[in-house]
């Protein structure tokens, strides 16, 4: 009754009567256009909030902040920042939406985090967002996604953050084409770029890191998958993940980092088609496999580092068609690994293919090719007809006693590896290559 009152009242003051527009009707395709008239003059002023569509941001408009384009936005709508750089930190993004980035705008978060976005499906996509200082109290970061499903952090670039972009706690996100570089200086003072935990079915691809404590971080992540990265010139690790289980990692080249890649206390995990190189210092490696299960090295790289492969209490390893290639040491074999299987690997110009610090191994290698390899094929079939023994005796001495490989180059060392050679009694006799390749694979 009190409607039909107030519409007689309209149309007796001209603004009803027949044909005229209900003032009641907000239709979904009324408030459609008014989002996309949404940056026009006047338009901000007169959109309800959370009910538009579309909202354009930019620096001269009626919507000058993402923020405010988060109030005005319905779920589902789409936010483009054009060219310019706002100033803006802690934007809760607790809506779906997606967030489009026209050529780069900057979002600078003046030293604080910037986004943190805690609603399913949204995307973020082509944004520059910068200038997050360190905290030692909270990992604070570029783009965090907290308790969230099906995100999309697609093409932005991240300079000068503590974390680049963080995810915790989430499902099904994909983490692709992003550029993050950071230049804090120290361990201490940096955070790491791509950083997970506690998550599960994350797509990691085609980004480049440099410059941040680990280029990429997992913890207590799961059946994820991490392809055609590079993770260049960060700090501590290229990659770093502890206990997640069932990653498959492919086509990632991991190069001048301060350590190269750490992986512990995982159980299956593939690492395929990877480069390892350039990794090099006192404790450097190209990939530490510590306290690891049931897991496979396949066609993997490892070129010029002080260690390629670090295998301490890997077991049950598979490693097969990787080349090594001039290594300080090519694999460090532990003792604490069980029944670790390299096949039809390449060995080539590493000062040691193969050191270990015990005589006893259930460990074996088959089928591998050694360029220091001096057999004979009598036969023809590709396969020496004399076992090789990867291990010299000069690696073991330097195991025990680290000085000694000042003596590398000299005249004994010389006669020691010859002497061994020929009468071999000293180096491991498990770990014999029985059917040494005649050819590369590679």
């Amino acid at each position: 009754m009190r409607r039909i009152v107030f519409a007689a009242s309209l149309a007796a003051l001209g603004c009803g009567g027949p044909g005229a527009p209900d003032p009641f009707a907000h239709s979904a395709h009324g408030n459609h256009r008014l989002g996309a008239a949404v940056g026009g003059r006047g338009s901000a002023a007169s959109a309800s909030a959370g009910s538009l569509a579309r909202v354009d941001v930019s620096p001269t408009g009626d919507v000058r902040s993402l923020a405010r384009a988060l109030d005005l936005a319905a779920p589902g709508a789409t936010i483009m920042i054009h060219p310019g750089t706002y100033h803006e930190h802690g934007v809760a993004i607790d809506k779906p939406v997606t967030i489009m980035g026209h050529d780069f705008p900057t979002i600078d978060g003046d030293g604080q985090e910037i986004l943190v976005v805690t609603a399913d499906d949204v995307t973020v996509r082509g944004l520059r967002l910068t200038n997050v200082a360190t905290a030692f109290v909270k990992d604070a970061a570029a783009l965090r996604v907290s308790d969230a499903n099906g995100c999309v952090i697609e093409n932005n670039r991240v300079d000068d953050a503590f974390f680049g972009i963080y995810l915790a706690q989430v499902n099904h996100c994909r983490v692709t084409a992003n550029v993050l570089r950071a230049s804090k200086g120290t361990e201490a003072l940096s955070g790491n770029g791509i950083h997970l935990w506690t998550s599960r079915s994350i797509t990691i691809a085609n980004n480049e890191v440099k410059g941040h404590r680990d280029g990429i971080y997992f913890e207590f992540v799961h059946d994820s998958r991490i392809e055609r990265n590079l993770s260049e010139g960060n700090l501590r690790y290229g990659l770093h993940f502890m206990y997640s289980d069932g990653c498959h990692y492919e086509g990632n080249t991991f190069r001048h980092n301060g350590s190269g890649v750490a992986v512990m206390y995982t159980k299956r995990v593939e690492m395929v088609n990877n480069t390892f190189e350039n990794n090099w210092g006192a404790a450097a490696y190209g990939l530490l496999l510590k306290e690891i299960g049931d897991s496979r090295l396949e066609h993997n790289r490892f070129i010029r580092n002080s260690t390629g492969l670090l295998a301490d209490g890997a077991n049950r390893l598979v490693a097969h068609g990787n080349v090594f290639a001039d290594n300080g040491w090519a694999v460090r074999l532990d003792a604490s690994t069980i029944e670790a299987r390299f096949t039809h690997n390449d060995f080539m110009g590493n000062t040691f293919d193969v050191a270990t610090n015990n005589r006893e191994h259930t460990s074996s290698f088959n089928g591998n090719y050694w360029d220091d390899y001096a057999g004979y094929d009598l036969n023809r079939d590709g396969t020496g007809d004399v076992p090789y023994h990867p291990v010299r005796l000069f690696s073991l001495v330097v195991e025990r006693h680290s000085p000694s490989i000042a003596l590398l180059r000299s005249a004994f060392v010389t006669l020691l590896d010859a002497a061994e050679r020929a009468l071999p009694s000293l180096t491991p006799e498990t770990l014999v290559d029985p059917k040494p390749r005649m050819h590369r694979a590679s």
